[in-house]
């Protein structure tokens, strides 16, 4: 007799875990969020990331820039010197022809 009150049970709990779990999906339907709390939930968590950011102090910024700055730089030259010699050796091309 005590495996089948055993066996009641478990089957009552189960059936008991399988309603709960429908309340649970029809609770979740109606219980949406509305647009300003979801809005609000956002930039609070927004923040709580932005803390964690670590931001570069103004030494390595300024080093940055500089950096950036000298590659575009030789960049820049480096196009156009290509962009002098190919026009060089167009018109050397059209002069032989022409």
């Amino acid at each position: 007799m005590a495996e089948n009150e055993k066996m009641e049970q478990a089957a009552k709990s189960a059936s008991n875990k399988a309603e709960k779990a429908k309340s649970d999906k029809k609770s979740e339907k109606k219980s949406k969020p509305g647009i300003f709390s979801r809005i609000g939930r956002w930039l609070r968590e927004l923040k709580s990331e932005l803390k964690k950011v670590q931001w570069p102090t103004a030494k390595q910024t300024a080093n940055n820039t500089l950096i950036v700055i000298l590659c575009v730089i030789v960049v820049g030259v480096f196009i156009w010197l290509f962009d002098y010699a190919a026009g060089g050796l167009i018109k050397a091309l059209i002069s032989l022809v022409g």
